[in-house]
């Protein structure tokens, strides 16, 4: 029997292959035909295709046939602080740290590059735009607008800002993230800003403005002329660079003065918004007085308009009075007159306030103490009159309430102007008893009048007839205007001898 002694290896034209002799490395075949002498052979074959090389025992390989490997191979080795881009065709490959990876040369192209993660996590801008629609683990990347900024933060630490543009971070060892500012908006939220103003103020003086406020100071801060944030005592704030910031000392004087009244109070919706819980507001009508308290003791009088004070630091109580002639209605009263009748009234009096400080100092409601004191008066004056005597003179009600009111709104700086009794109204059985005794009354006045006239025409008869007695031409007149009366309530008359006939026929005189 005769034993075959040569062995013989095909490495086709998409392969390369790895020569062993006893597990011993020996050479690299390019594709062909290869015959050896022996036993002991053996080729691993890898295919061109797949450009890593999966390569065993590697490391021990690059140690003992180092040149010969890296004739076929590209080697890409990573240090704990590095990681490596490999690029073939359209194929990107991450090395994370601490890697050691083979890629075959020459069948297909392959580019490797190694980058250093202690001097930047940042890819250059040439990988960045290669790398623009590739998704790899282990790259992180950013696209900060026109109008934005970037912050950059590893492991939630503050390492820069980032201008507008294309930004990819290697994110292998430790977590990357970039917040986004808006650089339109003036004041936005800044992340930790107490951080980024003290640990980071080449920042902060490159792009910010900061605006820290003592214990007696208030500011105001604008955009382009128009309020976007007042900031109260003690506090601490970031802005965009640009704006204007103007500080208020209130240490002396919280008052507001008329510009700023009209800029904050008076003026756009979001500005009065803004000053909503920073100022205590206070509009006085015409024909009104404010009062000023701070701290519970007061301090002024407040003239018509409107009037704010920083409220930091202080209470504020205000009050506007009304200088007007005011009118106040009593109504419904029910009292007893002084021969036990029951009564309904109902009281108006006009007053207005002369003394604003001394009236509200004085009571602690103006309107009820002078509705109090009206009841009491009105009382008093009704109950000491008989129904006759209030029905005679119902202005000696008002006299007596008068004189008695105007005494003790005096004391508290009110003037009454008027007071008087509206109506006065009776029980139903008394109207009833007094209409009888008017219709009595006034039905014995006309019987006097009617005597009365009835005597003066029968007085007036006498003196007629006296007067014909002694004048017939007086009693002729009569007789015609007589014989006048008659012919007008006759259709038709017809006259018989002369006229003094006729008369001495209609009216003849029959001695007694």
């Amino acid at each position: 029997m005769q034993i075959t002694m040569w062995q013989t290896f095909y490495i086709k034209p998409n392969e390369i292959g790895i020569l062993y002799h006893r597990s011993d490395f020996k050479k690299i075949l390019q594709p062909g035909t290869y015959t050896y002498f022996g036993r002991h052979w053996q080729v691993k074959t890898y295919d061109l295709n797949q450009p890593e090389a999966q390569i065993e025992n590697l490391e021990l390989l690059l140690r003992n046939h180092a040149d010969e490997l890296q004739k076929h191979l590209l080697i890409v080795r990573t240090a704990f602080n590095q990681t490596a881009l490999v690029h073939w065709g359209r194929n990107w490959l991450i090395i994370t740290p601490n890697q050691l990876r083979a890629f075959w040369r020459g069948f297909i192209e392959v580019e490797s590059h190694l980058f250093n993660l202690e001097e930047s996590l940042e890819l250059p801008s040439s990988f960045v735009q290669q790398l623009r629609s590739v998704a790899l683990t282990g790259i992180k990347k950013f696209q900060i607008s026109e109008y934005e900024i970037g912050l950059l933060y590893l492991q939630n630490n503050f390492v820069q800002p980032l201008e507008p543009g294309e930004y990819a971070f290697w994110s292998v060892a430790q977590d990357v993230t970039v917040r986004t500012l808006s650089r339109i908006v003036p004041n936005p939220d800044f992340p930790l800003e107490d951080v980024l103003i003290e640990k980071h103020p080449n920042f902060v003086d490159a792009y910010c403005e900061v605006v820290q406020l003592q214990s007696h100071q208030v500011a105001i801060v604008r955009y382009r002329g128009k309020v976007i944030s007042i900031l109260p005592p003690t506090s601490r704030k970031l802005f965009w660079q640009g704006v204007e910031v103007e500080v208020v000392d209130i240490s002396t004087n919280a008052k507001l003065p008329f510009p700023l009244v009209a800029e904050l109070v008076e003026g756009a919706a979001d500005v009065k918004l803004l000053s909503r819980n920073c100022l205590h507001i206070c509009q006085v009508p015409a024909q009104h007085v404010g009062l000023l308290y701070i701290n519970q003791e007061f301090q002024a009088q407040l003239q018509p308009g409107v009037n704010a004070w920083w409220l930091f630091g202080r209470s504020f109580q205000t009050e506007a009075i009304d200088l007007r002639l005011q009118n106040m209605e009593i109504s419904g009263q029910d009292i007893l007159s002084k021969d036990k009748v029951p009564l309904r009234l109902n009281l108006t009096a006009g007053f207005r306030i002369q003394d604003p400080l001394k009236a509200k100092n004085g009571l602690s409601d103006i309107s009820g103490f002078l509705y109090k004191e009206l009841q009491f008066a009105l009382r008093g004056a009704v109950g000491e009159r008989t129904l006759d005597a209030l029905l005679e003179d119902k202005g000696a009600i008002d006299r007596s309430i008068s004189e008695y009111i105007r005494q003790k709104a005096a004391e508290y700086g009110i003037e009454v102007d008027s007071v008087g009794v509206k109506d006065i109204i009776l029980p139903g059985e008394i109207k009833a008893i007094l209409s009888k005794v008017v219709e009595a009354e006034k039905a014995a006045q006309a019987n006097v009048v009617r005597r009365r006239e009835e005597t003066a025409a029968t007085r007036s008869m006498l003196n007629t007839a006296k007067v014909m007695e002694d004048n017939p031409v007086a009693l002729r007149l009569k007789e015609l205007e007589v014989l006048e009366r008659i012919a007008e309530k006759i259709d038709r008359i017809q006259v018989n001898g002369s006229l003094d006939n006729i008369l001495t026929d209609l009216i003849r005189m029959n001695p007694q």
